[in-house]
């Protein structure tokens, strides 16, 4: 006969006898796997407000560093200038993508972090072949234009309706979840840093489609290079100090 020390942790006896399945948690609502999705790729990116770095450094992180920058810039930097010199459509990209692949096998050769150049690689590859098929040097940033459009509704749609993707991901990291929404200060911060980016996006956006349609490569692809790293880092910068605002360092290792 079976007594209650019996019982196996988590379970427990039904009313004739019989005993019932263990406890299981909750499944994660839907915020919260977005809100985990999120943090871990801030972290990644060096983005964890958790942290005690200084902006400088998380910005510089968040680039990825001069090996960052370097395969942000090169294939479309090289794509640009071989075809406003030489008009070759093929030769710009085929120069353009063995960039990005050289630049990533090299990161696979010293074992270093190879998603951010992967997936690079992969962006630009899909974009040459897209030119390639189309036959048109400007159809090389339709996905770049795409995925702005899709960001900035994604941003500006979370602010909306009070789910701020950048409070999404900041709970994740800080451990409170989505705490954050009973907070006012922290509701407000993360909207404002919501619509921020989802300006940025659409500023991009909004500035390229002309040209996109007029079938200005050079001026297209140079207004993307200068619309890329120069307007992100200062966000980044702007984001991580507003973050830090309302999640101040402990004074004391009491506090921490």
């Amino acid at each position: 006969m079976s007594t209650p020390d019996d019982e196996q942790p988590g379970s427990r006896l039904s009313g004739d006898g019989d005993r019932t399945d263990p406890v299981v948690p909750p499944p994660a609502s839907a915020s919260e796997i977005l809100g985990q999705a999120l943090g871990d790729a801030a972290r990644k990116a060096g983005l964890d407000p958790s942290t005690q770095a200084h902006t400088g450094h998380v910005v510089w992180g968040a680039m990825g560093g001069w090996r960052g920058l370097l395969e942000s810039v090169i294939p479309g930097l090289a794509f640009v200038l071989l075809f406003t010199f030489t008009q070759d459509l093929v030769l710009s990209l085929v120069v353009s993508v063995g960039l990005a692949a050289m630049l990533t096998v090299v990161r696979l050769i010293q074992r270093s972090t190879a998603s951010a150049a992967l997936g690079g690689l992969l962006a630009t590859a899909a974009a040459a072949a897209l030119a390639l098929w189309t036959g048109r040097g400007q159809d090389n940033f339709v996905p770049g234009l795409v995925t702005n459009a899709a960001y900035g509704t994604a941003f500006l749609v979370s602010a909306l309706v009070g789910w701020s993707i950048i409070g999404l991901a900041v709970g994740f990291l800080m451990n409170e979840g989505t705490a954050w929404r009973a907070d006012a200060r922290k509701r407000r911060v993360f909207f404002w840093l919501a619509i921020a980016w989802a300006a940025l996006f659409f500023a991009r956006l909004t500035v390229q489609l002309p040209f996109y349609l007029a079938g200005d490569v050079t001026t297209l692809g140079t207004l993307k290079l200068i619309m890329g790293l120069p307007l992100f880092a200062p966000l980044i910068a702007v984001t991580w100090l507003a973050v830090r605002a309302v999640y101040p360092r402990p004074d004391s290792p009491s506090q921490a």
